[in-house]
This record gives structure tokens, sequence and C-alpha cells, in this order.
């Protein structure tokens, strides 16, 4: 009995070994990492006429994904709480137009840049009035919560004495500077230089007495977590590969952006 009853204990035992390895297996290819990212910061995320919801972000990021072969869920929650989202653990990732910067550093850990910018100042196309940053003193600026331009915004306003008055949203922001409730607004220069070539009622004032900050994007996870860790390991690998055969270039040349890598 006992020379019968070893095989089938070990077949039980294998069976059972297998069926966890399989389990594993298959938890390993249904993960899907929670991606988090701006709703309207065109042209790297923005719906476009037809209703589909579209970008140079989320063409590149679907290029990384298929390269590594990892899934994902798409979360468009704006660029505020895309960053709530990463910080309470509700997403994995953000890939937003999101600048690489030392403060961030502190918290993110960044891949490799995909994009370089600089900030600009934009007035409504028909305000002549606006001609350097010198001519904002008094007034009211307007920026978006969080960014870059904020933050550049904020470091010229002791200097030409305007307020600032923020916004979520890149449209709204644009929509308060046509209305003439803010003079001016702070922006990314592909996304303002798009939105320019879709008539969006502005125009860029360049003032040669400030030199405008630059700063590259990034996909950012946060700090001290593995499996963040190894979606950015994937990310990382992947870009350097899009980078290589070319795709990464034909998606900035899909959406009229310079490449410069």
């Amino acid at each position: 009995m006992l020379s019968l009853r070893k095989p089938l204990v070990l077949a039980f035992g294998l069976a059972v070994v297998m069926s966890l390895l399989a389990g594993c297996s298959s938890d390993k290819a249904d993960k899907k990492y929670a991606i988090a990212t701006d709703t309207t910061f065109a042209p790297f995320e923005y719906t476009d006429s037809k209703g589909a919801f579209v970008g140079a972000d989320l063409d590149i990021l679907a290029a990384i994904a298929k390269d590594q072969n990892f899934q994902y869920d798409l979360r468009p929650l704006g660029f505020d709480a895309a960053v709530a989202a990463l910080e309470s653990n509700q997403a994995d990732g953000v890939i937003a137009g999101m600048s690489i910067t030392d403060k961030r550093k502190e918290k993110y850990n960044f891949s490799d840049p995909y994009y370089n910018s600089h900030i600009v100042v934009a007035v409504a196309a028909g305000n002549d009035a606006i001609k350097s940053y010198a001519d904002l003193g008094n007034k009211t600026v307007a920026a978006k919560t969080g960014t870059e331009g904020a933050k550049y915004a904020e470091s010229l306003a002791p200097k030409y004495h305007f307020k600032i008055h923020y916004f979520t949203d890149s449209p709204t922001m644009y929509e308060d500077v046509k209305t003439g409730n803010s003079v001016a607004c702070f922006e990314d220069s592909p996304v303002m230089a798009y939105g320019i070539s879709q008539n969006n009622g502005l125009k860029i004032v360049n003032d040669s007495n400030e030199k405008s900050p630059g700063s590259s994007y990034g996909f950012a996870v946060m700090k001290n977590n593995e499996a963040n860790q190894k979606l950015l390991a994937m990310f990382q690998a992947g870009l350097a590969n899009i980078k290589k055969n070319g795709q990464l270039k034909a998606i900035m040349d899909k959406y009229n952006l310079n490449y410069d890598f």
C-alpha cells in the first residue's frame, strides 16, 4: 500500500505546485498598471474632434507598453489629481508632460527625458498693450496649479508686481485671458505653440530681459515602491528602444513637436 500511495501523494503535490505556479504566472500576465495623466494638455493629451482621447504622451505610453509587453489602465484625471493619485497609491505611474525637477526628484523617480520644453508667456491675440513682462505690473496673470509655468510666474511676481490667478486646466486658463480677467498666462512652449496653431486666440510675448526656464518631461513613479520600480524599469527600457528604432521621433513628428534626442 505504501508503494502505491507515494506516487499518488507525489502526483497530488506536483499538481498543487503546478497550480500555484500557473496562478502566479496568470497574475503576472494579468497585471495592469494604473497610469494617471492630465485631461487637457494638447498635444500631449487631449480630446480630438471625434471625441477620442489622444496625444503624444498616450502614443509614447502605448508604444512602450507594446515593446515591453505590459498592460495598463489609463486614467485621465487632470494634472493635480494625477499626482495626488500617485502619492496615495491609487496610480502606479504618471505621464502628463511632467517636468523633471530637483524638488520632484525628492518624492518621485523619473525615467530619462522624452521631451525638452521651456516656459512662455501668452496674451490675447488682440492685446497690443503687453509687450514685455514689465507691462504686467499691477495686473493679474494666469497659471496652472502645480506646474513649472506657475513656478516661473511666482518667481517673477515680486519683480514685476503682478498677481497670479490659478487654474486646474489649460483651456479654462486660456479663456480667462481671452475674456480679459487675466492679461497673460504662463504655459509650456509646445502646448502653447500647438494651441496657437489651433486658433486658441492667444499669442506669445517674448521678453529679452528674462531667460525662460527649460525643463524635460519624464514618466514618474513614487519612490520606495517595488512594483513602481519594476514599472519604471520597463518604461525606461522601452523608451530607449523607441528612441533607437525611430518610433519616438515619428510620434513627435505626428504632433509637430521638436525632436532633439
